[in-house]
């Protein structure tokens, strides 16, 4: 199934490069015949941790082609797990 495939890819990179991938919320098709995806992470676990605080959530666009390989990715967010918030 090529959505799997595509969501796998993105938590490989993800989870080596920028940190632990905590949900995928959209898969859509971009303008370019490739993808994009965005994806939760988890930031600085151990930090929050430490120091008894919330878990924080890196909210990123993630783009790739048409080949599902990672052409460039962006942090449009951070937030506290426990925060909602709602786009409507």
């Amino acid at each position: 199934m090529e959505i799997k495939e595509i969501i796998g890819n993105v938590t490989e990179f993800l989870n080596e490069f920028v940190a632990p991938v905590h949900k995928v919320t959209a898969v859509e098709p971009s303008d370019n015949n490739g993808w994009k995806l965005t994806v939760e992470v988890v930031e600085e676990r151990e930090y929050m941790k430490k120091y008894a605080k919330d878990e924080m959530l890196g909210v990123y666009e993630v783009w790739l082609d048409q080949d599902k390989s990672v052409t460039s990715y962006k942090r449009r967010d951070i937030r506290y797990r426990s925060s909602v918030k709602y786009e409507g």
